[in-house]
């Protein structure tokens, strides 16, 4: 037994495009085994680590013609190191029989892949691993002494584990409900029952086996709708080793190295899915809290604290991991981390993770044993199983005391399961290893030849590759647009089949003419297709090559065209590089975003990153909404610092959702949407599944995470309160206007500001002053009232005011009262300032208050009119679009030209009748908003004119008092500044 530290080493990447385009600075510094992280305010202290190893691999490296990127420095730490270091100690520790774990950790994009894959020359340290064990076979092969009779066999499994299911990325049966169960064995520990173990010779083979797995992963998170910065990746190669020892005994040696691709750390804490909302839906988030936990549980232990329980039975991923942390395995972590400032939180959790893991220590034993023992307690194992499955058949259940009969049944076929598979693992070990590799060798050369062929036709037949957020699945689906008509659509009757979100039967066709002229054209009216961020209507449009399409909400496709690629290169043009960010940038152009760069601040390109994020899974939560009839619709709204109630800042991505059926509306803030969308794709992965009537489904119609909550609470609008009056010691009273996040007029609010005097708290009447100034360093006082709020929508329960005042974090809030057209509010907060500051004189002048009016919405009476209609036809009422009918959504089926309203069956034009008559109405309605916006404009024309008045005697009391004073003189009012200020 050989007891070790968890290896740990941390890797940094350089700037990418984005941290580039922002102006990132520098937060990382590496001296040796230390690796420091500075905040980016510079008021933190600096923070220490220090790891087995510190890579800097951010620069101090140069390009060689072959593309590998070399040391220029001596601390630019390439490829070729980190093997040396980390790659060719696991190989030694399998060759000795000792497990191994390899796997890397850190936030999407910090370069994980890299470390792991790499690309091109610059092979990662699982090609590298793999080509040199066979080339170690082989050397051993040659010099073994052939009396030994040594066989060496390397097979390769790959799973992945996504919302707590298991999936063999080799074998797509296992997609099906549920994915594979995890079960325990005595000695093996945790294992995914039926996983498919492929034998291979030669590194080619464990390629080919990755390629296929990437594949089937690439199809499988596009047809279900997941997200592959949310799954965990574990590539296991099974090494053994088969051989007479020095006393004549078959002795066999098992290695399991485990390769693992950890989903993106960062996902765990910075979307919001902490507290409640993570009890309330995503077990996405749970496999890497899980983790993260058991890391400090064994730790802990380690440390002394033995009373300390690890949970490793809480997920997934930490039972299959189990031996890695703490277990039978030599371990190493690669924690990956970005150098940007703008990553500086991510980067430090990702640092702190590292320094609990690399006090774990792990008890590896060498797995070796003779196979003739081997295989007896096999067959033991059988026989024992056999006897228990008799004796069950032999006992009735009920005389197996507290257990039901379910239970005992259950109990029952989980045995016959065991006995069947410990049955074909003996039939394994009897078989030759040539055996079993001649088995593979013809489905191997078959999907090879397969694989070849597909790269030869790449070269002359057009095509479409895959654009997906994750670099490693990008171009792992091609479908060929060959000569003809090529059908687009769901199921297999059509040429290529693309499944997913708002795709249709018969979506789209590709009419290719020899190759010279091809084209697009919808099959369908409610088709969706995008080329080059434009809908395609119903005229047919020309593809060339590089163009970018879009099926449905989320299927995102470039097309290839070898003989317009190679007319382009002849003719000396550029063709530019497409990737996931720069297609979904050209639709949110196309949207009327501007997705400039030129001119633009750090603040601008990162809400451009945020739209780019964002719009994609607004529209796939809008299609799930549409497909499920969840009657809901979702709408990006961008609100600025100031209606947030900051002084500065930058404008924020926020989600508008809105209730179809009653027009209850709320905004939820970036992250929390974006947790709900990953519960969404829970839900829909059940109602395909499960059917219509799963109790998660049920529940999603009436709550999280489609619904908004019963009478939401909503931000009406905000107006701004300017208090410059307060330099000259002056009140001011106005009607500011409210404004929506669209910048509509949605109402007004009354509000007055007024001195105080210091000693009495009583309003100053005579005691403006001539300049700001006079006011330094001498003690202000004055009041905010909100008296009133007019104009408001008769939708709102209950109504409240709330702001900010400077350099205050908390809100200033009025009671809740209840709402009407123009609701009394009546709520005076009184400020005070011990000594005037130049700071506090700009901020009056320069920078108003946001008052925040919000509503608690009425649970509005569904229109009886839209009881009996589908998501489809509201959406249609909503955006104004035409409904082209709706078929069964679980089918998909053809789009027809018939539709059902209030139980009764209505062809298309009665459609667009029942349509026009609803949009009648709506255009009444908005005349009538119009008329009486207009109303209110005058009557705000009018008390602007009356205050502009007001200012103006303001100015001649100002300059009376000011020529009274010069002349020492004594003026007395005789009335009250109100009362003379009022116009007549």
């Amino acid at each position: 037994m050989a007891e070790s530290n968890l290896q740990v080493a941390v890797r940094l990447r350089p700037f990418n495009a984005r941290e580039k385009s922002r102006n990132a600075t520098l937060i990382i510094e590496m001296e040796g085994s230390t690796t420091k992280i500075t905040h980016p305010d510079d008021k933190y202290p600096v923070k220490k680590f220090t790891f087995d190893y510190s890579y800097w691999s951010f620069d101090g490296y140069r390009e060689r013609e072959d593309g590998y990127l070399e040391p220029e420095e001596s601390r630019y730490a390439d490829q070729l190191r980190v093997f040396k270091d980390l790659g060719a100690g696991i190989l030694e520790n399998a060759w000795k029989g000792f497990n191994c774990s390899l796997f890397a950790y850190g936030q999407t994009g910090s370069g994980k892949s890299y470390s792991m894959v790499g690309y091109n020359q610059n092979k990662g340290v699982i090609p590298t691993a793999c080509e040199q064990l066979f080339k170690d076979i082989e050397e051993r092969q040659q010099t073994d002494d052939k009396d030994r009779q040594n066989e060496y066999q390397v097979s390769v499994s790959m799973l992945e584990i996504y919302n707590e299911t298991v999936k063999d990325l080799l074998n797509l049966s296992s997609f099906k409900k549920g994915g594979l169960k995890v079960r325990e064995h005595p000695i093996k520990g945790f294992y995914a029952e039926n996983l498919q173990i492929s034998p291979v010779s030669s590194y080619a083979d464990i390629e080919a086996r990755i390629s296929e797995g990437t594949r089937n992963r690439t199809l499988a998170s596009t047809n279900m709708n997941a997200t592959s910065s949310r799954a965990h990746t574990i590539v296991a190669i099974n090494f053994v080793q088969k051989g007479v020892n020095d006393s004549g005994k078959n002795m066999t040696k098992t290695s399991v190295v485990n390769l693992v691709d950890l989903a993106g750390s960062e996902r765990a804490d910075s979307t919001g899915a902490t507290g409640d909302r993570l009890k309330e839906g995503s077990m996405i988030n749970m496999s890497l809290s899980c983790l993260g936990n058991c890391v400090k549980a064994v730790a802990d232990i380690q440390a002394g604290k033995s009373k300390t329980r690890v949970p490793f039975r809480d997920s997934v991923l930490t039972r299959l991991l189990k031996n890695a942390l703490g277990g039978n395995s030599k371990t190493v972590m690669i924690a990956a981390l970005s150098p940007a400032d703008i990553n500086y939180d991510e980067t430090l959790s990702t640092l702190r993770f590292a320094d609990r893991a690399k006090s774990i220590k792990t008890m590896a034993v060498v797995n070796e044993s003779p196979t003739d023992r081997l295989i007896r307690e096999m067959k033991g194992e059988i026989d024992r199983l056999q006897g228990l499955l008799q004796t069950q058949s032999i006992t009735p259940a009920s005389v197996i005391q507290g257990i039901s009969p379910e239970k005992v049944e259950e109990m029952k076929k989980q045995q016959e399961e065991e006995l069947k598979r410990n049955e074909e693992e003996m039939e394994n070990m009897k078989r030759t290893w040539e055996q079993r590799l001649e088995n593979e060798k013809q489905e191997s050369e078959r999907k090879l030849s397969e694989e070849r062929n597909r790269q030869e036709a790449k070269k002359t037949i057009p095509h479409l590759w895959n654009l997906n957020e994750d670099p490693v699945l990008t171009g792992m689906v091609v479908h060929f647009t060959p000569p003809g008509n090529n059908t687009i659509g769901n199921t297999d009757n059509t040429n290529i089949v693309i499944k997913g979100l708002g795709i249709l039967q018969e979506h789209a066709r590709i009419e290719n003419s020899e190759n010279s002229k091809i084209f697009v054209v919808c099959s369908n009216q409610s088709s969706k297709v995008l080329v080059n961020g434009k809908e395609v209507t119903s005229e047919k449009v020309e593809m060339h090559h590089n163009d970018r399409l879009l099926f449905g909400t989320n299927q995102l496709y470039v097309f290839h065209h070898p003989q317009d690629a190679a007319r382009r290169i002849k003719e000396g043009e550029d063709v530019e590089k497409v990737s996931f960010d720069s297609a979904q940038e050209e639709i949110a152009q196309n949207k009327g975003f501007d997705m400039g760069k030129t001119g633009k601040s750090s603040d601008e390109i990162l809400l451009q990153e945020d739209l780019i994020q964002v719009m994609p899974m607004l529209n796939e939560a809008n299609a799930m909404s549409e497909e499920l009839d969840m009657k809901m619709y979702y709408e990006i709204a961008l609100i600025s610092p100031q209606a947030r109630g900051l002084k500065d800042g930058r404008t924020e991505v926020h989600i508008k959702a809105k209730n179809l059926m009653n027009g209850s509306e709320v905004l939820w803030i970036k992250n929390n949407f974006i947790d709900r969308k990953f519960v969404m794709e829970e839900i829909y992965q059940k109602y395909f599944e499960e059917g219509e009537d799963d109790a998660d489904v049920l529940a999603a119609r009436i709550g999280y995470p489609f619904q908004i909550d019963k009478e939401a609470d909503m931000m009406i609008g905000t107006c701004y309160l300017y208090l410059q009056s307060l330099c000259y010691l002056m009140d001011f009273a106005d009607k500011l206007t409210v404004r929506n996040y669209r910048g509509e007029e949605c109402g007004m609010v009354d509000v007055e500001v007024f001195p105080l005097d210091p000693t009495s708290g009583a309003p100053m009447i005579d005691e403006c002053v001539d300049e700001p100034n006079q006011l330094m360093k001498k003690p202000l006082h004055f009041s905010i009232k909100i008296n009133k709020l007019l104009g408001l929508q008769l939708k709102y329960k209950q109504v409240w005011c709330k702001y900010r005042y400077f350099f205050e974090e908390d809100w200033n809030t009025s009671n809740s009262v209840k709402a009407e057209i123009n609701p009394d509010i009546t709520f005076e907060k009184t400020f005070k300032v011990s000594a005037v500051s130049k700071e506090l004189l700009n901020e009056f002048n320069s920078t108003p208050i946001a008052i925040q009016v919000w509503g608690k919405q009425k649970n509005a009476k569904v229109d009886e009119k839209r009881m009996g209609m589908s998501t489809r036809e509201l959406l249609a009422l909503e955006t104004g679009a035409t409904v082209y009918g709706a078929g069964d959504v679980k089918k998909q089926a053809a789009i027809t030209t018939t539709t059902i309203h209030d139980g009764v069956r209505e062809d298309h034009g009665e459609i667009v009748i029942r349509l026009q008559a609803e949009l009648s109405k709506s255009v009444l309605a908005k005349e009538k908003a119009q008329k009486i916006n207009a109303e209110t404009e005058k009557t705000n024309a009018n008390l602007r004119r009356k205050m502009d008045i007001s200012y103006s005697k303001l100015e001649l009391i100002r300059k009376v008092v000011k020529e009274a004073k010069a002349k020492e003189e004594e003026t007395i009012l005789t009335e009250t500044l109100n009362s003379i200020v009022t116009p007549s």
